[in-house]
């Protein structure tokens, strides 16, 4: 990658920041190995299937580096943020998003996203990982779910919150498993994001009935959903409250382990048609003009 100048011909010294958006996913995927654990998600955006649907920038400044992340999928928009905060401040202030997100940060990030967004979920959560040689399975029976079983699906998700709307080709398109008694499904789980290519994958969406809880049916799905993705991914992650004491346990007993503090959330955007980051792209892309890039100063 080539270094960005930290000086321009000014009649005063300034601190910059330059902005680029980057298409190269070797030269991304160097920025997110060091912390796969808690970069998964955005790792597995990396899969030629999803790489074209995401928009990478990488912000570069005094203080550091931020990557930030915009992707798209079947599910809604999600965005992921990685490394400085003052450098993850710029960059949001020119490209903040679609204005309803899913929103992964850094916990030093929510001061800086908190300027951009409203957190509707502002406790904190762990990133959980498993491995092939740290997973401990168990005997238990889960079926594999597919596209005819999305009435049920959405049904059972439907139990607690707002109406679910799952298609059948979510749920052919990644891995889930669930539980039945009789015909009702009881207790599921799946994943966020599954990427063969980059051999990682991210379960998510656990959830039992309320009548059915407490009996070992969220852990018997999990380790089904596991149990899969381990055949063809070299890590799998997961995120659970920090303050989810049963759950934690749960996959504690799995064979995952606790890798980091984080913020998962879904965000909303406070600016709601987006005119102020459009004239700051506009000013930094005037001053970053001979570079090809976006230059802020601070």
């Amino acid at each position: 990658m080539t270094a960005v100048s930290r000086e321009r011909p000014t009649p005063a010294t300034r601190s910059e920041y330059a902005v680029t958006e980057l298409a190269d996913a070797g030269v991304i995927r160097e920025l997110l190995e060091p912390q796969r654990a808690y970069t998964a998600y955005a790792v597995a955006q990396l899969d030629p299937r999803l790489f074209p649907r995401n928009r990478w920038y990488l912000s570069d400044g005094p203080t550091g580096q931020a990557l930030l992340v915009h992707s798209k999928s079947a599910l809604g928009n999600a965005l992921f943020a990685l490394g400085d905060a003052a450098a993850l401040d710029v960059v949001l202030s020119l490209h903040p998003g679609p204005r309803f997100v899913f929103g992964s940060l850094m916990v030093e990030h929510k001061p800086v996203v908190k300027k951009y967004f409203l957190l509707t979920r502002p406790q904190l959560m762990l990133r959980m990982s498993v491995t092939p040689e740290t997973f401990r399975p168990i005997e238990a029976k889960a079926q594999r779910l597919s596209g005819p079983d999305v009435f049920a699906v959405n049904r059972l998700y439907s139990m607690e919150g707002g109406p679910a709307a799952y298609r059948p080709d979510h749920l052919d398109d990644a891995v889930y498993y669930g539980i039945y008694e009789g015909r009702h499904l009881i207790s599921i789980a799946g994943t966020h994001v599954v990427s063969k290519a980059e051999r990682i994958g991210v379960v998510g969406n656990v959830f039992t009935h309320p009548r059915y809880r407490n009996r070992g049916l969220a852990k018997a799905t999990t380790n089904a959903v596991t149990r899969e993705l381990l055949e063809y991914c070299d890590l799998v992650a997961l995120t659970v409250e920090a303050t989810n004491s049963p759950a934690v346990m749960v996959y504690t007993g799995l064979g995952y382990e606790t890798q980091c503090e984080l913020h998962e959330t879904p965000l909303v955007r406070k600016e709601p048609l987006g005119v102020a980051s459009f004239v700051r792209r506009t000013l930094a892309g005037w001053r970053g003009r001979r570079e090809g890039k976006e230059v802020v100063p601070r």
